[in-house]
């Protein structure tokens, strides 16, 4: 059974299985990145060090949104294509995808570099942490571009049915990353930027595995000269669709700014490092969650686009269930052993006793987040971009960053932490009302489907 064949007819729940189970330990691979450098920065340098790191992931975290623009934007367009057999118009896509992604890397780099230590302050640095800050950013970014290539185009790997060859993409960058932090942090004494140098060799080889996958005759689709002309069409096709994942990575990055001042102004440095700890702990469990969506997405798209109805609406279900699944375990471990959970990255009782506090309240309603964005990305895979905007930006915008300038000054620091919560409870009986709304029309669909059979 081909690929395409494979999209069309095997079980939905097998199929979800086998495209979910590699994205799912390639996306917590791909979260062990910035978890492995918290790790031994915390443990081989000092706290501040961890939060210097901290202080760096809004701009991370924009770097990401642009990978997902053009990838997951590119990725969901191919799905549909392929869905529709048509073969060139989703190689054109991947051309263009490809000389995107250089163009706008570029772009950010040099931004970077130019304003390096304006948007440092900007994202809460302090006189103690600010060489920790531009000693990893610096480095990060001469690697900028091997990052967005491993991470954005890995995406096309997994939307023509090849979750294995997109898990391996990652999981070579994060042992390559893992081994290489405490060679370079420990033994050759480089501290913070023995842990930036290990995060970029392990982009490059990933980004050289993607491209040389991509141009095998393992792939469906492969780079085309003529194709990496931009079009207009196509352009504004990957944008619309990858605004939704973009727009929720660059509010996160809002969001990040805007709760380290607040974290700053109520406890100090060391609040930034707990949050960053925090944040690589939250990543741990919600990375599966995005595994799940990336194995659904071609599913949904392909049977989105193929007019098997019945198919999207079972493979959604599937998607939403396995990842209450996943953020409920990750809620449980969080609140009976936060303490614990906290120590992993650094020993610092002051640092713990901040952090576990923190993470409770922080993550307190993981279990409802699944749902929320497995929603968000249901409609991002049937191309209605505006909807799944809209819903991510609810949670990561509309309601939080309101709740991050509202709440701190009533509760101090306890207001920072309890943002968060808040906002996933509104949001998700929000996209409720959406997906209720969503599953009514495509029952509709579906009949109408048959009786034109």
């Amino acid at each position: 059974m081909d690929r395409q064949e494979q999209l069309r007819n095997e079980k939905v729940g097998i199929l979800l299985l086998k495209f979910s189970i590699p994205a799912i330990i390639g996306m917590i691979v791909n979260a062990l990145y910035n978890i492995a450098d918290r790790i031994f920065v915390g443990k081989g340098v000092d706290e501040l060090a961890l939060t210097g790191i901290g202080i760096v992931f809004p701009f991370m975290t924009i770097l990401m949104a642009f990978a997902m623009l053009v990838g997951i934007g590119g990725a969901s367009l191919i799905s549909i294509r392929l869905g529709q057999n048509k073969i060139e118009d989703a190689e054109k896509i991947l051309g263009n995808s490809f000389v995107l992604m250089i163009i706008i890397t570029s772009i950010i780099t040099i931004f970077g570099l130019i304003f390096r230590d304006s948007l440092l302050m900007i994202f809460g640095a302090s006189e103690d942490t600010f060489k920790y800050a531009k000693d990893y950013i610096t480095i990060i970014l001469y690697g900028a571009l091997a990052n967005t290539i491993g991470f954005g185009m890995n995406h096309m790997i997994r939307s023509q049915g090849h979750p294995k060859a997109a898990m391996a993409t990652m999981l070579m960058g994060a042992i390559i990353n893992t081994i290489l932090d405490p060679v370079f942090i420990f033994i050759f004494n480089m501290g913070i930027k023995g842990a930036a140098y290990a995060t970029v060799f392990a982009q490059t080889v990933s980004a050289i595995y993607v491209l040389l996958f991509l141009q095998s005759k393992n792939s469906t689709l492969n780079f085309h000269i003529k194709n990496m002309k931009l079009s207009k069409d196509i352009i504004l096709g990957i944008f619309s669709i990858g605004m939704s994942p973009f727009s929720m990575q660059l509010a996160a990055s809002v969001v990040n700014t805007i709760s380290n001042n607040a974290l700053k102004n109520y406890g100090g440095d060391l609040a930034i490092g707990a949050m960053s700890v925090i944040f690589s702990v939250a990543m741990m469990f919600l990375m599966p969650i995005f595994g799940i969506n990336q194995g659904s997405q071609p599913i949904i798209g392909y049977n989105y686009g193929a007019k098997q109805y019945d198919r999207v609406k079972k493979a959604y279900k599937l998607a939403v269930g396995a990842a209450t699944m996943f953020s409920t375990l990750g809620f449980i471990i969080i609140e009976l052993f936060p303490e614990t959970v906290i120590r992993i990255f650094n020993d610092s009782p002051d640092l713990i006793n901040i952090g576990s506090n923190g993470i409770r309240i922080y993550l307190a309603m993981l279990p409802i987040i699944g749902f929320q964005i497995v929603s968000s990305n249901y409609f991002q895979a049937i191309g209605k971009a505006k909807i799944s905007i809209f819903l991510s930006l609810l949670r990561q915008v509309i309601l939080l960053i309101p709740l991050l300038l509202i709440l701190p000054p009533i509760f101090k620091l306890t207001g920072v932490w309890l943002s968060a919560p808040t906002s996933d409870a509104l949001s998700a009986l929000i996209t409720g009302v959406f997906i209720w709304r969503e599953m009514k029309k495509l029952d509709k669909e579906y009949k109408l489907s048959l009786e034109t059979l």
